[in-house]
């Protein structure tokens, strides 16, 4: 009978970078996901020097690890190697192989850990604005409204969506909060800076069809949702909101989504001193 006192503990995975991690993050996930039953355990070591590499070793060799990394300093990435051939623990070097090949064509490495992500920075700010922003739409997350640029609030079909997305990906982080007639918006959208929050104005004379071809693209039949003198309620409402906020108002009344945006980061440039690149690349 085989000896099962003894069991090893599941696989934990220790991703080390000079980084964020984000490279070796990605391919260890790619892989992971093809072992949809596993129960690895993945734990990442962002910004390493080499200072804390006796940290990384005793908890790889207590939790049965693998130490995945993408150092590109060869100094560094020796030391980890060295010290995961004396301690058991089997490594796996992202970076190490590819490199010497490089350097025996005669290149020398500069050695400046996450230098990609430094050189495309533009490109990343614009992924964590959209990620930002639809993981904020439609009244999602309010307690983290604080950390937008931008908060657009308005009534339903005040087209709040499709304005958020289109400016998170020229890299504004972008919430927005739908109003209600009858429902309190949430108290954090009167604790942010009221110069950061943008109530969409809409006439409802616009609205209204706006509306209708939404009920007929989705196959419903709400009376009050289309029905003027509740609309004119709404807008009334929400004007009572942007007024009680002190927020800016934009009339975004049969407007491109272009020059709304256009209009709303020119304001909040002016106001707060945003010095974004960005801003420049919205034509319309």
């Amino acid at each position: 009978m085989p000896d099962n006192s003894k069991k090893k503990s599941p696989l934990s995975i220790f991703i080390v970078s000079g980084g964020r991690c984000l490279a070796a993050h990605t391919m260890v996930r790619s892989l992971l996901v093809q072992y949809p039953d596993n129960k690895i355990s993945v734990r990442v070591f962002p910004g390493f020097s080499g200072d804390n590499i006796d940290e990384i070793i005793s908890k790889a060799k207590k939790q049965n690890g693998i130490v995945v990394h993408t150092l590109v300093s060869q100094d560094v990435r020796s030391k980890l190697i060295e010290e995961c051939k004396k301690n058991g623990i089997k490594q796996v070097d992202y970076m190490g192989p590819l490199a010497s090949y490089i350097e025996e064509e005669g290149l020398k490495s500069i050695s400046e850990p996450g230098l990609f992500r430094k050189i495309n920075a533009p490109y990343y700010e614009r992924i964590d604005a959209m990620e930002f922003t639809m993981n904020h739409d439609d009244g999602m997350n309010p307690e983290r409204l604080k950390y937008a640029d931008i908060i657009l609030t308005g009534v339903s079909r005040s087209g709040k969506t499709p304005l958020s997305v289109y400016m998170s990906m020229f890299g504004w982080k972008v919430a927005n909060v739908p109003l209600v007639l009858g429902i309190e918006p949430p108290q954090e959208l009167f604790e942010v800076d009221p110069k950061r929050v943008f109530g969409l104005r809409i006439s409802s004379t616009y609205l209204i069809p706006q509306r209708a071809k939404r009920m007929v693209a989705i196959n419903k039949n709400e009376t009050s949702y289309t029905d003027k003198k509740h609309v004119n309620k709404e807008v009334a409402y929400a004007n009572s909101i942007f007024e009680k906020g002190g927020f800016t108002i934009i009339n975004v009344t049969n407007k491109p989504i272009e020059s709304s945006a256009n209009e709303i980061t020119g304001i909040i440039t002016e106001q707060l001193g945003f010095k974004k690149q960005k801003i420049n690349t919205i034509d319309y």
